[in-house]
This record gives structure tokens, C-alpha cells and sequence, in this order.
């Protein structure tokens, strides 16, 4: 039976790989690898320890002996994921998230960035399929204007920054010599969810669900909004923003509101825009979604270019491993050409994908 995927890609822009952890002591400075974050067992439990955050349980000792997916082979993750139906995706770490950006301290935060990033280069870049994301940490901006050009020079098409710098939030001006920087390099900056602190703020009953909710994908409007209202999009209209695992229902609230405070309080603004906030977002902010019914409605709002959907593989609360029934679900009564561009086409032009030279596997 013909569908609306046949003879169409699926482009992952959420993806995630189960760095080794070891790899931080192995390849930090030999002044800090004392403050490494290690994974190691703690009565029944396999723990996670590292400076800034308190401990996080992983699995009980029962578990280890399961079989890993999300590893840095190149054959697997290709195996994997093609069972998917997915034949590109862009990369984020899965230990690298929590660890790398939380510990106030601008040397141990680069020091953790570039180890990963070594990694990633060594095993990761070279493979049109597989798009590694370079962490830059953001406490020192000269710094951080020196690991963005670096990770251009190496290889890397995508740049991650933490969703939350507390210290520093991002409508500050100081950092208008990064953003500077990184429009001149031309690669997306990524700011995925839970990023810059530990996300697990509230204890208790519902925990999780707020957590998830309330904190993790509201990073999204967080940085949009600080970027946009902020002015920096407005002053650096190179700038491509991705806002990742926040799902995008919120985009159309953000975009209608924000014009509306934009010109009710117009009285108490600090900064003039030259264009409506929802005319910056629409133009460089992008989002990442899994399954988001609502935000797929609202591109009437939002339009189609700033969604671009993910499989989150291999994480449990995504798609993976059966992608290609859950898009369906989500766009069986869309226009092929709207799939199109939210599975595919807007990845591409983002990332940096050529959609020529992929392999279409997706059916229904």
C-alpha cells in the first residue's frame, strides 16, 4: 500500500550516544582528573557521581549485564537505527548532558567539554549520517570563541551550548562576541533540554512529570525568548538557534505572547526590536519533538520550518525503536509536503544534511 513516506527519508534530530565515561579522567588535564565524574556501585545500586550535581541512580546491580544500544559504532548505531526507519541523525551525549555543564568553574566545565569533543571527533566525524554536536562551555567567552572555531576547524556542523547559564543568562551583551564569532563560523548552536543544572529540582510526588514539564521543556521558551526579546537575534541575524527536547507546543504561546508584551509594555522595554519577536523566532529558532500532536497543529502559527522531529534513540521516552509507526501516527493526515519538511527537509537545511545521498528506508 502506497503511503505519504514512501520515497522519503526520516532524519533524526535528536539522537543521543552512551559515551564511556572514563573517557573524562582519561583525557581531562592531569591537574583535574581527581574531579572526573565516575560511574561506580553503590550497595544495589550503579550510581553516578560528578562535582555540582548530587548523585543520580542509573540501574540496579541486576541490570548490568544488559546489552547496551546507543554506542559510538558506527555499524551499530547504523543497524539501530535503519530498524527504525531513520538514516541520519544528529548526535548528543548522553553522560556529557548532566555533567559537563554544571560545575561552576570555567576551566573543569572546558576541560570536560573538549575531552568529549576529542572523543566525538575520533570516533564520530566523517560520516555524512552521523552528526556529532561540539559542547562549548560558556562561563568564559574567550574561551568559548576559541573551542567554537576550533570544533569548525575539526569538523564539527553543530555547536551545543547548556540551556541555562545561571551566572550569566543569555540576554546579557557580554556575549555578543561569541554570537559574533559563530556567525561568522555559520553552525547551528543547540541547546538541549535539562542542560546547565540538575533538572531535578522538585522532590516528591509528581516529581518526574513536573521536572520533565515545568523545567526541561520549558528551556525552550527560556532561550527563545531570551535571545529574541534579548535582541541578540535582532543584532546577529546569522544565528540558528535549536531549542532540543523541549517538544514545540509552546512555540505558537511564545510567539503570540511575546508580541503582545513586546508592544503593551512598550513603556518598560530596554530594548527596540526591528521586527516583531515571533518574526526573530520564525526566522533562526528551531525545536525538537518526538511526539507532539498540538505543536503540529499550530504550525498555522508557528509554520513548518522551525519543527524538526527526533526519535531521541536510544532513550526509553522517545520513539525509538518504532519510529516509523508513531510519525505515522502523528502525520498520516498531513500534507506530504509538511511531513516532509518536519521528518526531513528541515533537518537537512539546518544541519547540513544531503538528503541526495541518503537512503530512504521509512515505510507503513
Amino acid at each position: 500500500m502506497t503511503t505519504i513516506f514512501d520515497g522519503m527519508p526520516l532524519i533524526s534530530a535528536d539522537s543521543h550516544v552512551t559515551e564511556p565515561i572514563d573517557l573524562y579522567a582519561e583525557r581531562l588535564p592531569a591537574s583535574m582528573r581527581h574531579r572526573a565524574p565516575t560511574i561506580h556501585n553503590q550497595g544495589d545500586w550503579r550510581i553516578l557521581e560528578a562535582e555540582g550535581m548530587a548523585i543520580r541512580k542509573l540501574m540496579s546491580a541486576s541490570e548490568l549485564d544488559l546489552a547496551v544500544v546507543g554506542g559510538s559504532s558506527r555499524e551499530q548505531r547504523f543497524r539501530e537505527q535503519e530498524q527504525d526507519g531513520v538514516v541520519a541523525e544528529v548526535v548528543f551525549p548522553n553522560w556529557a548532558l548532566q555533567v559537563c555543564f554544571v560545575p561552576e568553574d570555567p576551566e573543569l566545565q572546558m576541560g570536560l567539554a573538549r575531552a568529549y569533543n576529542d572523543w566525538a571527533a575520533e570516533t564520530m566525524l566523517g560520516e555524512e549520517r552521523i552528526l556529532p554536536v561540539g559542547l562549548v562551555s560558556m562561563l568564559d567567552i574567550d574561551a568559548a570563541v576559541d573551542e567554537a572555531q576550533r570544533l569548525a576547524s575539526l569538523g564539527f556542523r553543530a555547536l551545543f551550548l547548556p540551556a541555562r547559564v545561571p551566572s550569566r543568562p543569555y540576554n546579557d551583551a557580554a556575549y555578543d562576541p561569541f554570537w559574533a564569532a559563530v556567525q561568522e563560523i555559520g553552525l547551528p548552536l543547540t541547546f538541549h533540554s535539562g542542560t546547565g543544572y540538575d533538572p531535578r529540582i522538585v522532590r516528591g510526588p509528581g516529581a518526574a512529570v513536573i521536572n520533565y514539564v515545568l523545567g526541561a521543556q520549558s528551556d525552550g521558551p527560556s532561550v527563545f525568548l531570551h535571545l529574541a526579546a534579548g535582541g541578540a537575534l535582532d543584532r546577529f541575524p546569522g544565528l540558528r538557534i535549536v531549542a532540543v527536547e523541549t517538544c514545540a507546543a509552546w512555540m505558537a504561546w511564545v510567539m503570540t505572547q511575546a508580541d503582545l508584551v513586546y508592544e503593551d509594555h512598550k513603556m518598560f522595554r530596554t530594548t527596540s526590536l526591528t521586527m516583531k519577536p515571533s518574526e526573530l523566532i520564525r526566522r533562526q529558532c528551531h525545536a525538537t519533538f518526538m511526539t507532539d500532536t498540538v505543536a503540529v497543529h499550530n504550525r498555522s502559527i508557528t509554520g513548518v520550518e522551525p519543527l524538526l522531529w527526533g526519535n531521541d534513540y536510544p532513550h526509553p521516552e522517545g520513539t525509538w525503536p518504532h519510529s516509523v509507526e508513531a510519525v505515522h501516527d502523528q502525520f498520516a493526515d498531513l500534507p506530504r509536503e509538511d511531513v516532509f519538511a518536519m521528518v526531513a527537509g528541515n533537518a537537512a537545511r539546518v544541519f547540513g544534511f544531503d538528503i541526495s545521498s541518503l537512503p530512504v528506508l521509512a515505510s507503513a
